[in-house]
């Protein structure tokens, strides 16, 4: 029986073997798990924070719009399924090349990653065009099939169309600054989060409120930061193009090659599908709200209006998580290229621990203020009623939460696309999708708030198995690697 000794044996014969790497690649190797996925994942976590932040202040002020602040922040919820939709594919390229990169420097393989990061940027600006092209010529048909009403369209089309008509800066801030991270970089990769979101904090009023722009000035203030986030990401490359970086970005590597594209897809498949289910399941959401809040309000708008509130402050303690997961993604994804597989489970271990203590934090805040955060957002009386309520039973199961993100981004770190992209269609797709149909109709309303912790509990129980059969697995690679030793 292979005991924690050898494995610790196993974990120092692969340290041993870092005479060759570079400084970043030798903290990865060596340095201790319980503060290296600290030292990874608290500037991700500060910049999530932050844009989690900018998010609820650009809805909190669209609230305050006079007159018309419960339609426009309703007309907001309904444009956000459709920028998720385009946020999904810049998931797709940006997370699935940092992992893919991640393996590939555990695997010593820096001209494969060179080749990553120079496709990546090529699919970083043919995305966004096609998707920019496509959306502003289909948007009304679009947002009205996410049920968009006469009171709510002006307000999400102006939204949409003009954050959509530059979604390519979009793409280069969020999707090329994940290779930042994977190279061994969070403090730069947290900053370029930092920055447009704290410019986006501070211009939100200006545009929204002081210059009377309302709507279309969110959607102003969210481009402009966007931009100088983008500016920023792509210094970095413009500056270590010499070669002196971990990974460098050679414009030979350019061209699409269909098995790079297919390894970065491979990987970020889950996190797309992720996004994508998230909209979708937005879109059924909005619409049972309008048709039930209809019902059991009078007004299905406010319903919508609530829920978006809600999402909003769920955004506070779950982005965190994000920020963990991607922490922990480089230190997994090149330990278990390197063949450590000790550190691969500690550095889970340890990532899992830190997404408790904040899911844990969000429930409590929660369940206690409840009413007083929905009145922030709000001076509407039935949004905050409606919204106070749906808060506290949507996000009862907040702490499982936490526990299914952790499981989906382990599995996406070492390279197991088919089981995280399961994971991502398991609670998504598989459960709430079905939920948000058959428990409003046998508990009216009140069933649409029912559907996510409903999902999550029955997600915990596969998912928990799941992560025990492959810890399983990875225990018995330790007691190859000890055999072959």
């Amino acid at each position: 029986m292979q005991t924690d000794q050898d494995k610790d044996q196993i974990a120092k014969e692969c340290a041993d073997s870092t005479a060759d790497l570079t400084p970043q690649e030798r903290i990865l190797a060596t340095r201790g798990i319980p503060k290296l996925v600290l030292y990874y994942s608290i500037p991700t976590i500060i910049g999530m924070l932050v844009n989690a932040l900018y998010v609820v202040v650009d809805r909190f002020f669209v609230g305050q719009i006079p007159d018309v602040g419960a339609d426009a922040l309703t007309g907001v919820g309904l444009a956000a399924p459709v920028m998720n939709i385009i946020g999904s594919f810049a998931m797709l390229v940006g997370i699935g090349t940092a992992a893919t990169i991640s393996i590939r420097l555990g695997n010593r393989d820096k001209e494969g990653a060179e080749q990553v990061l120079g496709n990546a940027l090529a699919l970083n600006i043919i995305f966004p065009i096609a998707l920019s092209i496509v959306g502003l010529i289909f948007l009304e048909p679009i947002l009205v099939a996410v049920g968009a009403t006469e009171a709510t369209m002006p307000f999400a089309l102006t939204y949409t169309r003009i954050v959509m008509a530059g979604c390519i800066v979009m793409f280069l801030s969020f999707a090329m600054n994940h290779p930042i991270r994977a190279m061994g970089n969070p403090k730069r990769f947290a900053s370029a989060q930092l920055l447009g979101a704290i410019i986006n904090i501070i211009l939100s009023p200006i545009f929204i409120l002081w210059m009377g722009l309302g709507i279309a000035g969110a959607a102003i203030s969210t481009l402009i930061a966007q931009s100088i986030s983008a500016a920023w990401v792509l210094s970095y490359y413009l500056t270590n193009i010499s070669g002196k970086s971990v990974v460098t970005l050679r414009f030979k590597n350019l061209r699409l090659r269909p098995k790079i594209v297919l390894s970065i897809f491979a990987i970020g498949i889950s996190p797309f599908f992720m996004q994508v289910l998230g909209s979708v399941i937005n879109i059924i959401a909005n619409r049972s709200l309008l048709y039930y809040g209809a019902i059991e309000f009078g007004n299905g708008d406010h319903a919508v209006g609530a829920f978006t509130v809600i999402i909003s402050i769920s955004m506070l303690f779950v982005m965190p998580v994000f920020g963990i997961n991607q922490g922990s993604q480089p230190i997994i994804g090149f330990n278990y290229g390197a063949g450590n597989i000790p550190r691969v489970k500690q550095a889970y271990k340890y990532s899992l621990l830190y997404s408790m203590v904040f899911c844990v934090v969000g429930f409590v805040v929660v369940q206690l203020f409840a009413p007083q955060l929905m009145g922030m957002f709000s001076n509407e009386p039935m949004i905050n009623e409606i919204g106070a309520v749906g808060m506290r039973i949507v996000l009862f199961t907040m702490p499982l939460m936490g526990f299914q993100m952790n499981a989906a981004s382990f599995f996406q770190s070492i390279g197991r696309a088919k089981i995280s992209l399961f994971l991502a269609l398991l609670r998504q797709g598989l459960i709430l999708i079905p939920a948000y149909f058959i428990l409003p109709s046998l508990f009216g309303f009140f069933g649409i708030w029912y559907a996510m912790p409903v999902a999550d509990t029955i997600a915990l129980v596969i998912t928990g198995s799941m992560i025990v059969r492959e810890f399983r697995l990875l225990d018995k690679k330790i007691l190859d690697m000890g055999a072959q030793s």
